[in-house]
């Protein structure tokens, strides 16, 4: 089954809406930011938006299965969807997943299991997921990493995790931004 949209909107909000508000508040800001720059990644555009739905619901329990959402993220939507595998693997590699994969030992499964797509559209999927809070208002690359280092904890393998990341958001945010006013 190809993801569209629609479908992506619909299985994100039946996994999060009622148990995880605070996190589907998150993905609905991330889906609407993905679909306000869609149009820069012409027909890859509708892959951005889905994964952009989808790229937390490794966080519901229903899915949760490695504690790694990501990973579990993705894992459903392959096996249960059968999502587009290139919207898995935008789950899958989210936000420089592949760092805390390496930190919680479960690099090789994602890597074997899940092939990275085009960077361009990780990018955007980055810059959509690390410029919105937990409760979906825009923000700073450097506020989100604070606030993400500050809810964990410094100590924490998201944090540290994160905080190893922080050159890739900046500069993923900082291509994406670039080509938005390229087009404007």
């Amino acid at each position: 089954m190809k993801t569209t949209k629609w479908a992506a909107r619909e299985v994100a909000m039946s996994l999060l809406a009622e148990e995880l508000p605070i996190r589907w508040a998150h993905v609905q800001s991330v889906g609407r930011k993905a679909e306000s720059i869609a149009h820069l990644y012409g027909a890859e555009g509708s892959l951005l938006v889905c994964a952009a739905w989808l790229h937390d619901i490794g966080y519901s329990s229903q899915v949760a299965a490695t504690g790694f959402h990501p990973l579990d993220g993705a894992r459903y939507l392959r096996d249960e969807v059968r999502a587009d595998w290139r919207v898995c693997s935008l789950v899958a590699y989210h936000s420089s997943s592949l760092v805390e994969a390496r930190r919680r030992g479960l690099a090789e499964e994602l890597t074997a299991e899940f092939t990275p797509v085009q960077a361009s559209l990780s990018d955007a999927l980055t810059f959509c997921d690390i410029t919105t809070t937990p409760t979906g208002e825009d923000t700073s690359v450097e506020s989100r990493v604070a606030e993400v280092i500050h809810r964990y904890g410094s100590d924490h393998v998201v944090s540290r995790s994160v905080s190893e990341s922080r050159p890739y958001y900046v500069a993923a945010s900082r291509a994406v931004e670039r080509l938005m006013a390229a087009t404007r």
